[in-house]
């Protein structure tokens, strides 16, 4: 639980004071740059990052592990100790900053080379007044996007070197450092150099502005391409092209109408013009290292802008600035191989000029047992996936494609890929599935729409990249969101994000937690005589059953039964019934008590069959939150479902009948106590801290260490906790 209780923290503190966000970053792994440096200032040391050392580890793990002979005769070396008069940046970042080493990541140098194309968004990642002269201490930070949030990232300048040279990126001329330290930036926050090896530019793109990344094949270009790419830059998009190569000779080869193959190009407007009285659209297109431009149609002196009025060509600025120049769509098209559109986040832009999009996003896992459903061919489980509620109401102004609708971009990113690559694991292979319902957002859809109603939208594959990003266009309703792994039981961490061009509401769907037991009003004379009589037999002379004897009790009747599997009944599990049905506070069952405990039982054991579809004496953890449902009412949400699982089911993520039995009574004990304790029905208790030693200590006596999961406030009370936190705390959570 103290995992949950720091994501909890993380999450209330992005909420409350914007941590995480654009204009505050998160100091990674807690080393605060402004500090670190003071302190290397005031004792005159060089920095050394503890958290990512100079040594094996850092490198990697496999091709760069310990014993790898990439890695032999591998020193870790300061600037200062290669050049003598290392410098971070000169005259901005260039081309020739950023030239490839020993790692296969020439993905991300591509992304690199993106950064210099907007001078911005290049200050954000690489925070200027960093040098080797003022200031200096050996220490640099540089800030990323990851999975979610901002974060400031510290290195010390030690960078792996070998015969006196840099291993990884340099720049040509040598004593130019930023490309180089970035580069270590992202290795620390990804665990190794090596984790760098092989990806898309895109991921390098995203990481380095926030936003969500979009792809096109340009040989497959769909229908209206011009028009997303104009509302595009009317959002603040940034839009990158390039040709693809065939092999490494290619690179930076200049084809016969002087455009460079594999080489990062920007896209800056996209416009229509009148030549000779015909529309012809037209792109801007920037060759980031100028000199060399596109010399066909409409270039900056071609034949074609004669055929347009001098006030359109004023208002283009036809004649570019140098390494810009126009060409036409269908040129476009012909030419360069692959559009990548980088839709940025609304706290990303400042500029006025341009329109926002608006922006959702949400954290979720894919639980072994709980909620890794797997997707729609996997009818059993599928229903159990986190599940995303989003409301379209207003339809675009001037939609791309002439037809009304709301577009919308989704993507599914999965966490942490390049970080547990070192211990052997895969991508999950990932997708999402949309589906239009009507009614709340705060209910889990289940088989009655999942699956007898046919998904909207999808995602066009399932596929084993870090992110799945697809565009829309939905009429206005109310739609559920699911992503999901292919394969159910793959566990994992999300991010969803959700881009609409007008406001739209976006929520997980979660059910409010809540309960309906209705219990029947017994007296002894409602009793049968025959039950009567079997009671005063197994009671004994006090005639009352106590905790060891329930134990018995329970133990022989259901170990006669061969419809359902029992390890047996724990001593905890028989306190919690008597702690539930004891009325005169006897801690014993009496006649009428251990009455209405034989009636619950034999409810919950009709639930229980009715769920084990296979006939083997259990039922699977998918099942749980349906089977709550009905044998008392019970409204769960994915949390507790989760720390349900965790704690009842076994290792093939099955529940057995005793384990069924357990679960139930301690969530009714705790309901039963939650409203006991929440006198103004409010929905959430106010706790001292004595009254949850207390409590916790009469119910459960939990191990020494565990804590409560909820919000630490000022006195009189030290803690506040909803219904969700008090029920994985003490139901759940606490063995």
């Amino acid at each position: 639980m103290a995992t949950a209780a720091a994501e909890l923290a993380r999450r209330k503190a992005q909420e409350e004071d914007g941590a995480g966000c654009w204009a505050h970053a998160v100091p990674f792994n807690q080393q605060d740059f402004e500090q670190l440096r003071s302190e290397c200032l005031r004792t005159g040391s060089l920095f050394c990052d503890p958290t990512f050392p100079t040594t094996w580890d850092s490198l990697g793990y496999n091709q760069l592990g310990r014993y790898s002979s990439k890695t032999i005769g591998v020193e870790w070396k300061r600037p200062t100790e290669l050049c003598s008069d290392p410098q971070f940046i000169i005259d901005g970042a260039k081309r020739t900053d950023i030239c490839q080493g020993a790692l296969g990541d020439c993905w991300l140098l591509a992304a690199m080379a993106s950064l210099t194309l907007d001078p911005q968004i290049l200050s954000r990642v690489v925070p200027p007044g960093q040098s080797f002269t003022s200031q200096y201490a050996g220490i640099f930070h540089f800030q990323l996007w990851q999975y979610g949030e901002w974060v400031d990232v510290v290195v010390d300048d030690r960078l792996p070197t070998r015969d006196g040279k840099l291993l990884f990126v340099h720049s040509a001329e040598g004593r130019e450092f930023w490309s180089a330290l970035l580069e270590k930036a992202y290795a620390k926050v990804n665990s190794s150099y090596e984790a760098l090896t092989g990806g898309s530019s895109i991921e390098g793109f995203e990481d380095f502005t926030g936003g969500i990344a979009e792809s096109y094949d340009l040989k497959k270009a769909p229908a209206f391409l011009f028009n997303i790419m104009r509302k595009a830059l009317k959002l603040g998009s940034l839009l990158g092209c390039s040709i693809d190569i065939s092999s490494s000779y290619e690179t930076e080869a200049v084809t016969s109408q002087k455009l460079v193959k594999g080489h990062a190009y920007s896209i800056t407007a996209a416009e229509q013009v009148h030549h000779c009285g015909s529309p012809v659209d037209l792109l801007r297109i920037r060759n980031p290292w100028g000199q060399v431009e596109w010399t066909g149609a409409w270039s900056d002196e071609s034949k074609e802008w004669d055929g347009v009025h001098p006030e359109e060509k004023r208002k283009l600025d036809h004649s570019a600035d140098d390494g810009e120049f126009w060409m036409s769509y269908t040129d476009f098209l012909r030419q360069f191989s692959r559009l990548d559109i980088c839709n940025l986040t609304p706290d990303t832009l400042t500029s006025d000029e341009v329109g926002h999009w608006n922006y959702a996003e949400f954290e979720g896992l894919w639980r072994v047992g709980s909620t890794a459903g797997g997707c729609r061919n996997y009818a059993a489980t599928f229903c159990s996936n986190p599940q995303f509620f989003i409301r379209l109401q207003d339809v675009d102004d001037d939609p791309h494609d002439g037809e009304d609708g709301c577009t919308v971009l989704i993507g599914l990113m999965q966490k942490d890929a390049r970080r547990e690559r070192r211990f052997g694991r895969d991508l999950n292979t990932i997708g999402f599935a949309i589906y239009q319902y009507k009614g709340r957002s705060n209910i889990h859809l289940g088989p009655d729409v999942l699956l007898r109603t046919t998904a909207v939208d999808r995602s066009q594959t399932f596929i084993n990249l870090r992110e799945v990003c697809e565009r829309f266009k939905l009429p206005p309703g109310d739609y559920a969101i699911i992503p999901s792994t292919f394969e159910p039981h793959r566990k994992g961490s999300f991010i969803l994000r959700v881009f609409t061009e007008k406001e739209a509401h976006s929520s997980p769907m979660e059910e409010d937690l809540d309960t309906n037991i209705q219990e029947p009003d017994v007296g002894q004379n409602d009793v049968d005589p025959h039950f009567k009589h079997l009671f005063v037999q197994i009671s004994g002379n006090d005639s009352e059953i106590s905790a060891f004897e329930l134990q018995q009790i329970l133990d022989r009747v259901v170990t006669q039964r061969s419809d359902v599997k029992t390890d047996g009944f724990s001593l905890q599990t028989c306190r919690n019934i008597i702690s539930l049905l004891d009325m005169d506070g006897s801690a014993k069952l009496g006649l009428v008590e251990f009455h209405a405990l034989w009636t619950k039982i034999q409810r919950y054991l009709e639930v229980f069959k009715h769920h084990d579809s296979d006939g083997s004496g259990t039922m699977s953890s998918h099942e749980m939150r349906a089977a709550l449902s009905v044998s008392a009412g019970f409204q769960v949400n994915s949390a507790v479902i989760q720390e349900i699982v965790g704690r009842y089911a076994d290792t093939n993520f099955a529940i057995d009948f005793d384990c069924f039995i357990g679960c139930l009574i301690r969530l009714e004990l705790l309901f039963k106590m939650f409203r006991t304790l929440d006198k103004k029905n409010q929905g959430r208790i106010e706790l001292d801290l004595q009254q949850v030693k207390l409590h916790t200590t009469v119910l459960l006596a939990p191990p020494a260490g565990c804590f409560f999961i909820g919000h630490m406030t000022e006195q009189p009370h030290d803690i506040i906790a909803d219904f969700s936190f008090f029920l994985q705390w003490l139901c759940l959570a606490i063995n």
